[in-house]
């Protein structure tokens, strides 16, 4: 069961390891390209931070999304901004530095 930090449910590497594998929300990279190809979580597509604004637009909002990031900060703020749009949006609490998971690398697919 996650805690939540402003509002904005917080889960941790086990609980973001059951989601991947049951589908129920899309996980999304919020880190710089240059950071996601040096290592990422499989399947996991990239959607920098820096352009939340456009991208965001083309986000279904029925669907439910959680966010990563290096730490959980910047993951945290594009799940706040999302949630201010009416979006469903959760966060990966502790980020890549604290996943110890299967990762690749190279661009996003």
């Amino acid at each position: 069961m996650p805690f939540e930090t402003d509002g904005i449910p917080q889960y941790t590497k086990e609980e973001l390891k059951q989601i991947l594998q049951e589908g129920k929300k899309t996980v999304i990279d919020v880190r710089t390209p240059e950071e996601y190809e040096s290592g990422h979580i499989p399947n996991v597509p990239l959607k920098p931070m820096q352009e939340v604004e456009q991208w965001s637009q083309d986000l279904p909002k029925a669907a439910e999304y959680l966010f990563i990031c290096r730490s959980g900060g910047r993951s945290q703020k594009v799940a706040q901004f999302l949630k201010q749009q009416g979006f469903d949006v959760a966060n990966f609490n502790g980020g890549m530095l604290s996943w110890d998971g299967e990762l690749t690398s190279g661009k996003s697919e």
